[in-house]
């Protein structure tokens, strides 16, 4: 696959953010972790695990809408193997929300009755809304407070300042500015979040990065890519979009920059179609199931 250069992101805005987060998870009852559904492993910031240890988890798989749906359910169970409470959904649609309130009640049954023994009645739980850039984190509490309090947009790094959410009577959210890693050992993961948008565009090469994602569906989806484009694969994907779409600058030559933005855009966008860029663990899932 083609190289993208060496991608390392960690602004200030992100150093805060872990403060932030180790401050204020005492204030919280359980923690919420957004990812995205076609990186389920990749977008996942390990650090928020050291951070959360100990406090319950639920996770939401958003952007099930463009994910896809049997790689969708088969992270949903290794997940849930592994003890979160897994909540499939795409937060702008608000498929799968209404689920949201439901779960985390049944999550925190135990406090819930603990606080009730002691007359503790009325306490609204209070949850801690985690992820990196650009999982849909702003676009679930907007939904959930059928609001527009915190900005929404289609790129990395929008929330900087934590606030408080009141969803309903019974449940309050925090939400926390995006944090990523402060290095990227994992060049496929790193990759895959740039291809998503998680990581921002104006610090890669988008010709080269769109050349690699290009690569990638040929690769493992070329049906989709190809019906989309009606390409062949027999040339550099970027020209093949350019020539067929008609993407040409002085002289007849194939724009690649136009085709490489379009690429980018309608993957994101979910054109092309439901396309999962991680693959579920089949193998420790299966043996998951025989030692169980």
């Amino acid at each position: 696959m083609s190289e993208i250069g060496n991608i390392q992101w960690f602004p200030g805005h992100m150093t805060k953010t872990r403060r932030l987060i180790e401050a204020d998870l005492r204030l919280v009852d359980a923690v919420v972790e957004v990812i995205d559904a076609r990186i389920p492993e990749s977008s996942r910031n390990p650090i928020i695990d050291e951070l959360c240890a100990g406090k319950p988890r639920v996770m939401l798989m958003n952007k099930c809408d463009v994910a896809d749906e049997n790689a969708t359910e088969r992270w949903r169970r290794y997940y849930e193997k592994r003890g979160y409470c897994v909540i499939v959904c795409d937060c702008r649609s608000g498929k799968g929300i209404n689920k949201f309130v439901p779960a985390v009640k049944k999550q925190l049954s135990e406090l819930i009755e603990r606080r009730k023994s002691r007359g503790m009645i009325g306490k609204a739980l209070r949850l801690m809304v985690v992820g990196i850039p650009n999982v849909g984190k702003s676009s679930f509490i907007n939904r959930m407070a059928n609001s527009k309090r915190t900005k929404v947009a289609d790129r990395p790094g929008v929330t900087r300042g934590k606030q408080w959410v009141t969803i309903d009577k019974d449940v309050e959210l925090l939400d926390m500015p995006g944090i990523l890693w402060h290095k990227f050992d994992d060049k496929e993961a790193a990759k895959k979040l740039a291809f998503t948008g998680a990581i921002k565009d104006n610090v890669l090469d988008t010709s080269a990065l769109a050349q690699a994602l290009g690569e990638l569906l040929m690769s493992r989806f070329p049906k989709l890519i190809k019906a989309r484009y009606g390409i062949s694969g027999e040339e550099n994907v970027l020209v093949e979009i350019a020539k067929k779409r008609g993407m040409l600058v002085s002289g007849g030559e194939p724009d690649t920059e136009r085709a490489a933005i379009t690429l980018l855009d309608e993957f994101r966008g979910g054109k092309i179609g439901r396309i999962t860029l991680d693959e579920p663990p089949h193998y420790k899932e299966s043996a998951d199931e025989h030692t169980s």
